[in-house]
């Protein structure tokens, strides 16, 4: 499903872009370097063009929506999938009983400690 609608997004962006080239602008465009295009639709070529390229804009809004949508679903914490790793616990040597700090004149013994 999200590949589809991936591929869908890559023909639609193409298409797009190349509607948007073709169209006569304030320079002519590239239609003038087809003029076998514009014959071809005949005399309504403009209204065409416009038509298509706002169904490819729609078209491109709804699948740039799915696409957000479908990858906040898709995405969720990398560590969900991590397991915890077992940690060996470490025993504790009699540490219950906190240590003596040794005044300064003071010297510390084996059974101080």
């Amino acid at each position: 499903m999200y590949l589809t609608i991936i591929l869908i997004h890559l023909a639609v962006c193409v298409l797009l872009i190349v509607l948007i080239l073709i169209q006569r602008g304030r320079g002519g465009g590239l239609v003038e370097s087809f003029s076998d295009f514009e014959s071809m639709f005949g005399p309504k070529t403009n209204t065409l063009l416009t038509r298509l390229t706002t169904v490819l804009a729609i078209m491109f809004l709804l699948s740039c929506l799915t696409l957000a949508f479908l990858s906040a679903q898709k995405s969720k914490s990398v560590f969900e999938k991590v397991k915890p790793q077992v940690t060996q616990e470490v025993p504790e040597e009699e540490s219950s009983q906190p240590i003596p700090i040794p005044s300064e004149g003071e010297k510390v013994t084996e059974e101080d400690q």
